[in-house]
C-alpha cells in the first residue's frame, strides 16, 4: 500500500520535471526569437561555409516559422541545393518538386529543374553505374533517362534560360551514353549467343538514337546477329545500309585485323561518345567535363 502511495506521489513530481525540462529546452534554442531575415542570413552563411547540415536545420526552422515571403521562398531553393550537397538525393528532389509545385511561375523555376537534372546526372549508381557493373544486361539507365527528360523539359519551357545552352550539351552527352549502354547490352547478348535479344537491343538503338555515334556499331551487331540466326536476307539489308551510310566503316575495321570487331569499336568511339574535345583547356584530368555545371550548381539569389 505504501509503495503504491509513493508511486502516486512521484507522478506529479515527474510531470513537473518533464515540463520544466521541456521549457528549458525551448529556452536553449538561440534562434527562438529570430526574424525570418535572421534565420535566412544565418542559414545562408552556413551554406556558403559548406556546413550543409547546419544550414538545412536553419532552413527547416525558417520554413516552419515563416512559410511565406521572399526569405521563405529563397530558403526553399537553397535547401534543395544543401540536400544535394549532403548526398541526400531523395530530399533534394522532393524539395525541387515542392518548390516547382508551390511556385510554378517563380523566376527561378528553371534553376530548380536544372538542379533536378544535376541530381540525376551525377547519380553514380544510375549514370556512371552503367559502365562499372560486370553484367551489362543488369544495369539500370534510369537516372540517365530521368536527367535527359528533365533537361529536355527545361529547354522546352525556358528556351532563353541561362541554363538552356548547358542543358542541350548535356542532353547530347546523355543520348550518347544511353546509346552506348544499349549497344553494349546488345553486344553482351550477342557474345552469349542470345541472338534474338541482341537483335532487339540493336534495333532499339537504331530506332531510338539514329544519330548517335554508336549507331554504326549497333548496325554491325544487328548484321552479325542476323547471320548467326540464319537470316541471310536480313543481314544483306543491314549490310546495304552500312555500306550506303558508312562507306569507310568496313575498310577501317579490316585494317585493324588483330582485334575483334567489338574491340575496334570500343577503341575508336571513346572520343565520340562524350562529344567534347579532350584538348579543351578547361577540362582537367581529375574531373570529367560533365562535372562542370553553371555556377557549380549553386542556387541563384534574388
Amino acid at each position: 500500500m505504501k509503495t503504491r502511495l509513493s508511486n502516486l506521489l512521484l507522478v506529479p513530481i515527474l510531470l513537473s520535471q518533464m515540463i520544466f525540462l521541456g521549457c528549458a529546452g525551448l529556452e536553449e534554442d538561440p534562434t527562438q526569437n529570430w526574424t525570418a531575415e535572421e534565420l535566412y542570413t544565418n542559414a545562408k552563411g552556413r551554406l556558403d561555409d559548406k556546413f550543409y547540415a547546419q544550414s538545412i536545420d536553419l532552413y527547416k526552422k525558417l520554413d516552419l516559422r515563416y512559410p511565406y515571403g521572399p526569405f521563405a521562398q529563397q530558403g526553399k531553393i537553397d535547401v534543395a541545393y544543401a540536400y544535394w550537397k549532403t548526398n541526400d538525393n531523395a530530399s533534394a528532389l522532393m524539395a525541387c518538386d515542392r518548390f516547382i509545385r508551390e511556385h510554378p511561375e517563380h523566376k527561378h523555376v528553371d534553376y530548380l529543374m536544372y538542379l533536378k537534372a544535376l541530381v540525376y546526372f551525377n547519380d553514380d549508381k544510375g549514370l556512371l553505374g552503367l559502365f562499372v557493373s560486370k553484367n551489362l544486361a543488369e544495369r539500370d539507365p534510369g537516372s540517365a533517362r530521368q536527367a535527359f527528360d528533365t533537361l529536355r523539359d527545361l529547354v522546352k519551357r525556358f528556351p532563353e534560360s541561362r541554363y538552356a545552352e548547358d542543358a542541350q550539351l548535356r542532353m547530347a552527352y546523355l543520348v550518347n551514353t544511353l546509346a552506348e549502354h544499349e549497344t553494349s547490352v546488345a553486344e553482351y547478348y550477342y557474345r552469349r549467343g542470345a541472338y534474338v535479344a541482341s537483335i532487339n537491343r540493336a534495333q532499339a538503338v537504331i530506332e531510338t538514337y539514329p544519330k548517335a555515334p554508336h549507331t554504326p556499331r549497333a548496325l554491325e551487331i544487328l548484321a552479325a546477329s542476323y547471320e548467326k540466326s540464319g537470316l541471310p536476307d536480313s543481314k544483306t539489308k543491314i549490310d546495304t545500309i552500312i555500306n550506303l551510310n558508312f562507306p569507310g566503316l568496313r575498310a577501317a575495321m579490316a585494317e585493324d585485323a588483330d582485334s575483334a570487331w567489338w574491340d575496334f569499336w570500343s577503341k575508336s568511339s571513346k572520343a565520340e561518345v562524350s562529344g567534347v574535345d579532350a584538348s579543351e583547356p578547361d577540362i582537367v584530368a581529375d574531373k570529367p567535363w560533365w562535372k562542370f555545371w553553371v555556377d557549380d550548381g549553386k542556387p541563384p539569389q534574388e
